[in-house]
C-alpha cells in the first residue's frame, strides 16, 4: 500500500530506525537517578547552607548571652558550609560520570554488538563505580540520619510552643507555664555551662512566632528531603550499575564479545 521505493520515504524510515536505536541506548534509570541526585543535592546544599546561617542567629539572639558559649557552634557552621560547597561540586561531577558510564554500559548490552564493544578495562571501571557508589550510599545514609536532628529539634520546639499557647488560653496566669522550656544544650548546640542555654514560657512562644524560626524550620525540612532524594538516587545508581555489569559478565561467559 505504501510506495516504499520512493527515496523520501526510505529516508524517513531510516531516521525512524536510527531514533529507535538511539532511544534504546539511553540509560533511563541512570538518567532518572541523575535528575534525582541533582534535585536532592540542590535542596540539601542550598537550604542547608541558609538554615545553618539562620540557626547561628537564633542561638546567638535567644539562647546565649556570651559569645564564648557558641563559638564552637559558629566554627562548626562555618566549616560545614565549606563542606557543602565541596559536596555540591563533587556530586555534580560524579553524577555526570555515572550517567556517562550508564550510557556506555547500556549501549554495550544491546544486541548491536558490532558497534558497541565492552573491554575488560570497561568492565573493571563499571565494577569500580559500583563499589564507590555503594560506599557513598552508606555514608550518605549517615548524613541523612544526621540531617534529621535539627528537624527533630525544631519540631519539638514548635510542639512545645503549641502547648504553651494552649495553656495560655486556659490559665489566667502567665507564670504558671513558665516551667515549660526548650534547652538547646540537650541537643549539643551549646555547652552545658552556657547561660541561659534555654528558652522558657512565653519567651519560647514568642520565638516560635518569629519569621526566622519559620524560615529555618522550613529550610531544614527541605534539606532533610533533599538528603533523602539524594540517597534514593544513589541506591538507584547502585541498582542500575550492578544490573548492567551483571549483564556484561553474563554475555562474556556466553562467549559474546560485547
Amino acid at each position: 500500500m505504501f510506495p516504499v521505493r520512493q527515496p523520501w520515504l526510505c529516508k524517513a524510515l531510516g531516521c525512524y530506525d536510527c531514533c529507535i536505536r538511539c532511544l534504546g541506548a539511553v540509560p533511563y534509570p541512570s538518567l532518572v537517578a541523575t535528575l534525582l541526585c541533582f534535585t536532592g543535592m540542590a535542596l540539601f546544599c542550598g537550604c542547608g547552607h541558609e538554615a545553618l546561617a539562620n540557626t547561628e542567629v537564633l542561638v546567638e539572639t535567644y539562647f546565649t548571652r556570651n559569645i564564648q558559649d557558641y563559638v564552637i557552634l559558629a566554627s562548626f557552621i562555618k566549616y560545614f558550609q565549606y563542606v557543602i560547597y565541596g559536596l555540591a561540586s563533587f556530586f555534580f561531577l560524579y553524577c555526570i560520570l555515572l550517567l556517562a558510564e550508564g550510557f556506555y554500559t547500556t549501549s554495550a548490552v544491546k544486541q548491536t554488538f558490532g558497534e558497541f564493544r565492552s573491554t575488560r578495562c570497561g568492565r573493571c571501571l563499571s565494577l569500580t563505580f559500583i563499589i564507590v557508589t555503594y560506599v557513598l550510599a552508606v555514608i550518605w545514609l549517615a548524613v541523612f540520619a544526621f540531617t534529621a536532628i535539627p528537624v527533630f529539634f525544631f519540631f519539638n520546639m514548635a510542639q512545645t510552643c503549641h502547648t504553651i499557647n494552649i495553656l495560655a488560653e486556659t490559665t489566667p496566669s502567665i507564670n504558671q507555664h513558665g516551667w515549660i522550656c526548650m534547652d538547646a544544650r540537650q541537643y549539643g548546640l551549646l555547652p552545658w555551662n552556657a547561660m541561659p542555654g534555654k528558652a522558657c514560657g512565653m519567651t519560647l512562644a514568642s520565638i516560635c512566632k518569629t519569621k526566622e524560626f519559620f524560615v529555618t524550620y522550613d529550610l531544614y525540612i527541605a534539606a532533610f528531603a533533599g538528603a533523602g532524594i539524594a540517597l534514593l538516587a544513589l541506591f538507584l545508581y547502585v541498582v542500575a550499575t550492578t544490573y548492567n555489569y551483571a549483564v556484561l559478565r553474563f554475555l562474556g561467559r556466553k562467549g559474546l564479545r560485547c
